[in-house]
C-alpha cells in the first residue's frame, strides 16, 4: 500500500468511526506510530481532518461562541429527553445549583412538583422560569452579566458560593473531551463552575451528544471530577463504552 492509498483508507475509516487512532493505525497497516502522524498531519495541512492527542477526528473540534437563543434551538427533542430525566433526580429538601446554557434552561421547565427546594441560579433566563413555581426557594447569583449566555460570571458570583453547600450541581458544557475533559467557551464561566462543582456534593452534567469530542476555550474540570453525565441516544456506542472504562456514570435517555 502507498502512502496514497494509505491516506484513502484512513479518511475511509475516520468516515465510518468518527475517528481514528494513532496507535491503532500504526497496528493495522504495520508501520510506525511517526509514519501515521506525519499522515495525519498532512491530511490536516488538506483539512481533511483535525488532529487531537494521539488521534484524529472528522470535525472541527473547537467550539464557536453562539448566542443562547441561537443554541436553544439546535437538538430540542434531546434536550426535552435529558432535562425530564434531570428533573425526575431531584428529592424534596435538596438545595441544588443550575450552571446556564440552553440544556439547563430547558431543564428549569421540568422542575415542577417537588417541595421544599431551594435553587441557586446563575442563568437569568432559568431564573426567570423557577419564579413562577411557588414551591422553589429561588435564589440568583450577583455577578457580572454575560450577554451571550444571560448568565453571570466573576468573583462576585464565586465569593458567593463559598456560605453555602449544596447537595446537587446541575451542569451545562460546550464540550466533552475523553482525554481534555469538560470545557466552555468562556473562561470565566469556566472558573465560575469550578467553584459550583466545589460548593455541591454531586456535580450531574446535563450534555447532548453534539458536545463529545468538542473543546471551548476555558477548561471547567476532568471527567473524574463529575459523578454523571446525562446525555441522549445518539451518542456513539465506542464513547459510551470508552467513558464507562474511565468509571463515570454515564445516562443515555
Amino acid at each position: 500500500m502507498n502512502i496514497a492509498e494509505r491516506h484513502q483508507k484512513i479518511l475511509e475509516i475516520l468516515t465510518q468511526e468518527g475517528h481514528v487512532d494513532v496507535n491503532e493505525l500504526s497496528q493495522r497497516f504495520s508501520i510506525s506510530a511517526v509514519t501515521i502522524r506525519k499522515d495525519l498531519k498532512l491530511l490536516e495541512e488538506k483539512k481533511l481532518l483535525f488532529r487531537s492527542h494521539g488521534r484524529a477526528i472528522a470535525n472541527n473540534p473547537y467550539i464557536a461562541e453562539n448566542h443562547v437563543n441561537v443554541k436553544e434551538k439546535l437538538h430540542i427533542e434531546e434536550k426535552q429527553s435529558i432535562a425530564t430525566f434531570a428533573a425526575s433526580l431531584i428529592q424534596s429538601n435538596d438545595h441544588i445549583i443550575i450552571a446556564s446554557g440552553t440544556s439547563v434552561i430547558e431543564f428549569a421547565r421540568h422542575i415542577k412538583n417537588i417541595e421544599n427546594i431551594t435553587v441557586l441560579s446563575a442563568s437569568l433566563n432559568a431564573s426567570l422560569i423557577l419564579a413562577e413555581n411557588n414551591s422553589i426557594d429561588l435564589m440568583q447569583l450577583g455577578g457580572i452579566v454575560r450577554q451571550s449566555s444571560s448568565s453571570v460570571v466573576g468573583p462576585m458570583s464565586e465569593s458567593m458560593l463559598s456560605g453555602y453547600t449544596f447537595t446537587k450541581l446541575f451542569l451545562g458544557v460546550d464540550g466533552i473531551d475523553l482525554d481534555y475533559g469538560l470545557t466552555t467557551t468562556s473562561a470565566m464561566e469556566a472558573s465560575l463552575n469550578k467553584e459550583m462543582i466545589k460548593a455541591a456534593q454531586q456535580t450531574i452534567v446535563l450534555a447532548d451528544s453534539s458536545k463529545f469530542g468538542r473543546k471551548g476555550f476555558g477548561k471547567i474540570c476532568e471527567l473524574n471530577d463529575v459523578d454523571q453525565i446525562i446525555t441522549d441516544e445518539h451518542l456513539d456506542e465506542k464513547t459510551r463504552q470508552q467513558l464507562l472504562d474511565k468509571g463515570i456514570d454515564i445516562i443515555v435517555v
